[in-house]
């Protein structure tokens, strides 16, 4: 057991208990699992921590890893481990890339270290493993696993260009990233995890994996709740530490989450939460830098992207498997 870190006093070490009873009483029995591995960017905007208290209470979900990737990747590894403690999981955690395949870092800082002290954590990692780990977990079960990249792609890049073979045997690619609003008021917007690393981005978007789906901003942008609305339903127990994260975020962004990755995973086990189509996206790297580019084709074409999604469904799923308190 790797060595914890945080908050051991009784009043932190009842919350954990209550959070992990809570959650071990809510598990149906015999339900057919989805295997799941996780490349997050957690400690920048809160929407990664949400997702993963999604994924680690839905009862099809079998989480099998996660990566961590951009600036302070051990620091966004321990975030990762706060929610998995909390759960009552032992999932494997390993700190990915830190720097991306070209370009600066653009996100050098997990801000949401701050609350590290206050919830036990894991604070030593295996280091340098995270692109072999993901290789080897996927060939270990071919045509299980979903690969769910909600950070900028320096990691699935890697993986893609050390294995190439790895896309043929992945069952699917399910990434936040892009904007594919071709003709609205933010069709020009650049969106983060895609212009975090141009190269990696491209390679991505290149490997041939059979089911390659992406959400944009402009589907996920319309998934948003406010601090105060935040605040008055995440009382759920594994939300508690969310809510932490939460604060700082509001304090030092916006007063709002925006449910970008949360969206992504969900589509995962309801697909038809988004309508979608098929085509081809690239990646500009000469004109607007990160900007994707869709190309709308056929059912043979390599991409899938969301267009819309019922907003109202996808609150009410959300919090169905992540409880209202």
């Amino acid at each position: 057991m790797a060595p914890i870190s945080g908050d051991s006093s009784p009043s932190a070490q009842n919350d954990i208990s209550f959070i992990r009873q809570s959650l071990k009483n809510s598990k149906p029995l015999e339900l057919l699992m989805t295997k799941i591995l996780l490349d997050t960017d957690i400690g920048t905007d809160v929407d990664d921590a949400v997702c993963l208290a999604y994924l680690l209470s839905h009862p099809n979900c079998e989480l099998l890893g996660i990566t961590t990737v951009t600036g302070e990747s051990e620091k966004r590894a321990s975030l990762a481990s706060v929610l998995c403690q909390a759960a009552g999981r032992d999932i494997p955690i390993y700190p990915g890339a830190d720097k991306p395949m070209q370009g600066e870092q653009r996100q050098p800082v997990a801000q949401q270290a701050a609350a590290l002290p206050r919830w036990p954590h894991q604070a030593k990692f295996p280091m340098n493993q995270a692109v072999d780990f993901l290789a080897n977990t996927i060939r270990t079960y071919p045509n299980e696993i979903t690969l769910l990249s909600i950070g900028p792609l320096t990691n699935m890049g890697l993986l893609f260009s050390t294995y190439p073979d790895i896309a043929e045997v992945l069952g699917g690619l399910v990434m936040m990233g892009g904007n594919f609003d071709e003709f609205g008021p933010e069709a020009q917007r650049v969106e983060w995890n895609v212009a975090g690393d141009l190269l990696a981005s491209e390679i991505a978007y290149k490997a041939p994996v059979r089911l390659h789906r992406s959400l944009g901003l402009n589907v996920t942008q319309q998934v948003m709740m406010s601090a105060d609305e935040v605040r008055a339903k995440f009382i759920a127990p594994l939300l508690r530490p969310v809510m932490d994260m939460a604060e700082i975020w509001f304090a030092q962004f916006y007063p709002f989450i925006t449910f970008h990755d949360p969206l992504a995973a969900a589509t995962i086990f309801e697909p038809d939460l988004c309508s979608y189509q098929k085509g081809t996206v690239t990646v500009d790297n000469a004109d607007m830098p990160g900007k994707t580019i869709w190309q709308p084709g056929g059912s043979e074409s390599p991409h899938q992207v969301a267009m819309t999604v019922d907003v109202d469904r996808y609150f009410q799923h959300f919090f169905s498997v992540v409880g209202f308190g």
